[in-house]
């Protein structure tokens, strides 16, 4: 039976003391956004939408022009995200079937890092496990939850009620046709209060947001999904209203981004927190927003719900004064699956063990020998089975089971425009042989039996 309490309008994070945390092991956060594309933010090309704060932790730390998200939609992205498996092996490939969860077999970074005395909170979006489940937060290794219910719950930015770890939190300002609690600010400013608290612990912290996912349910009925308080700072612009929406929830983002960065500086903890923002898969073109309209996927073909680079093809920029190089752009190739090895190393404990990532912290720092990467590898079971892979600079994708692969020579071509399967076919061979041996099929996922058959 659920507990039941209530939250009013509003609310500010504790003001924060000069307490500095003790020197050591990391703290981590963990930024995703939610349909994010490549080209949102100013320090990746955009020329219209501001994000100062992103950009400035840009010039801080190091921003990756090459790296990937785990899929092309939330669910099987944010699984790689925290087990450290591709799409391949992962327990969830897909966001058809929502009642999956991971299981007490699939160990996540959290429990990881709990198990060497990590204080771990999760805030927005899980995707993962419902309550009840096996899958839930708090039993992936998160001492303190707070958001939403499942990942179609998470469309409405005014819920009438949120979860905090096994019980309800009803919305006071959302009550009947009231909008005045609006998701992302009552879940950030939770995050806040996870960020304030102070003692010997470091903390694992990961901030899921859902901005700028749209309200697809609303889209569809009113023509904009795009849901926030005000559009500001972009209310006179003459912009069709959801793509002047989205840029406003962007920049919100950012501010919020630029809340949690100063209760960390003024703390003190800031310079030991290892912070690594990305987004969980390319931009969409929902609740009414034209991807073309700010040229959401930058130079890039495709997205959300496309294996081509801008489905899969996300920012990412990680800061740790000392330790990460600021204002460095990396062309390292990496993906979500390689966060908790190199995380687990980030803090100094042994990674997880039987996963397809591997650690990305040399080249993060640009310390020691980094292991080189092996091929990519991506599949999405959606408008019929898709697969796609990277290997030496090539990229392969089949759209259709039983169809030969479309190849591109990223090197001279990362907007896939040129197909050259013809003029390479032992590239066009090895990409098929990967694509038959980096996945395995399993009861929920089995695509050779479905072929077979």
């Amino acid at each position: 039976m659920l507990r039941r309490t209530f939250m009013a309008a509003g609310g500010a994070a504790a003001a924060a003391g000069a307490l500095a945390q003790p020197a050591g092991r990391p703290n981590i956060l963990l930024i995703l956004a939610d349909d994010l594309g490549y080209g949102n933010l100013g320090c990746y090309g955009s020329r219209e939408i501001q994000t100062p704060v992103l950009d400035r932790m840009a010039g801080e730390g190091t921003r990756f022009t090459q790296a990937y998200a785990g899929s092309t939609v939330c669910a099987p992205s944010r699984c790689c995200l925290m087990t450290g498996m591709h799409t391949g092996h992962a327990k969830i490939r897909g966001n058809g079937n929502r009642e999956l969860a991971l299981g007490p077999g699939d160990p996540t970074i959290t429990e990881l890092l709990k198990g060497a005395g990590y204080r771990t909170g999760l805030f927005g979006k899980w995707s993962l496990g419902g309550l009840g489940t096996s899958g839930y937060p708090t039993k992936k290794g998160f001492d303190e939850w707070f958001g939403f219910f499942s990942q179609g719950h998470a469309h409405n930015y005014y819920p009438e009620m949120l979860l905090d770890n096994d019980h309800e939190v009803m919305l006071r300002g959302n009550s009947g046709t009231q909008r005045k609690d609006y998701a992302h600010d009552v879940i950030l400013e939770r995050c806040l209060r996870f960020l304030d608290k102070r003692g010997s612990q470091p903390f694992f912290c990961k901030l899921a947001l859902t901005i700028p996912h749209a309200n697809n349910e609303m889209g569809r009925d009113a023509g904009n999904g795009m849901e926030v308080p005000d559009t500001a700072p972009y209310t006179m612009r003459d912009w069709p209203a959801p793509d002047k929406a989205f840029a406003a929830m962007i920049t919100r983002m950012d501010k919020g981004i630029g809340q949690a960065m100063e209760l960390l500086r003024a703390s003190g903890r800031l310079d030991n927190t290892l912070i690594l923002f990305s987004s969980d898969n390319g931009p969409h073109k929902e609740g009414g927003h034209n991807p073309e309209f700010f040229d959401d996927n930058g130079p890039f073909r495709g997205i959300k719900r496309d294996l081509y680079e801008g489905g899969i093809r996300v920012p990412a920029i990680v800061r740790w004064p000392g330790k990460v190089p600021a204002g460095v752009v990396s062309e390292q190739v990496w993906a979500h699956w390689d966060v908790p090895p190199t995380l687990a190393s980030a803090a100094g404990v042994t990674g997880p063990a039987g996963i397809d990532g591997i650690d990305m912290l040399p080249a993060w720092t640009g310390r020691g020998s980094q292991q080189p990467h092996g091929p990519l590898y991506w599949e999405f079971h959606e408008r019929g089975f898709q697969q796609a892979v990277r290997f030496d600079g090539w990229k392969a994708i089949r759209t259709r089971m039983g169809q030969h692969v479309e190849l591109y020579d990223l090197s001279s071509d990362a907007g896939e425009r040129k197909n050259v399967v013809a003029s390479h076919p032992t590239e066009a061979r090895r990409a098929e042989q990967l694509m038959e041996s980096m996945r395995k099929d399993t009861p929920d996922w089995p695509v050779r039996a479905q072929a077979a058959g």
